[in-house]
């Protein structure tokens, strides 16, 4: 039977840090890689445009006059405004925190 290679320590620990270099390397590149795109801006119809300024308005109005202790309340259904919408004015709303 023949004798195993006999390998100093030295040798073994440079394979390991090799072997850990390139493990984080390629994970580094794979996380590069597999970053998510930005989202595209979503069409907005003009009534939504037209329903989130009423609201920039109302809450404008609202700080002008002054009483930091009052809740400014909306409605959550308004007439002709779609589903799409509210995607929007959620958006647009946590935007301004």
């Amino acid at each position: 039977m023949p004798k195993p290679i006999r390998t100093s320590r030295r040798t073994w620990a440079a394979a390991w840090m090799v072997l850990c270099a390139a493990g984080l390397a390629a994970t580094a590149g794979l996380d590069a890689s597999s970053a998510p795109d930005p989202q595209p801006e979503r069409p907005v119809s003009a009534e939504c445009a037209e329903y989130v300024a009423d609201i920039d308005r109302q809450l404008a109005e609202a700080e002008q006059e002054g009483g930091g202790d009052e809740v400014l309340a909306f409605s959550r259904v308004q007439a002709g405004i779609g589903e799409d919408c509210n995607d929007e004015l959620r958006d647009h709303l946590l935007g301004h925190r």
